[in-house]
């Protein structure tokens, strides 16, 4: 089988153990928030693990980047 390198949402929260139930997720974003010029991966919600993660998804332009950077639109509310 062959993949595309693409994750969701979903598959974000649930790498980053988070549940991945869409309305765990919608129950998440708005009850998290990052500040204007706060980077997604310094908030203060994740813990140490999560954070590398986050940092390393974009520093790399890993297959995650898409899916970490939705989040990070996301938590701009």
């Amino acid at each position: 089988m062959e993949t595309t390198g693409y994750h969701t949402l979903n598959d974000l929260f649930a790498q980053l153990g988070l549940s991945s139930e869409d309305a765990a997720i919608h129950e998440f974003l708005i009850t998290h928030y990052l500040h204007r010029h706060e980077k997604l991966s310094s908030a203060s919600f994740w813990s140490e693990g999560q954070r590398d993660f986050l940092r390393s998804a974009i520093e790399e332009d890993s297959d995650w980047c898409v899916a970490v950077d939705e989040l990070d639109t996301l938590l701009r509310h």
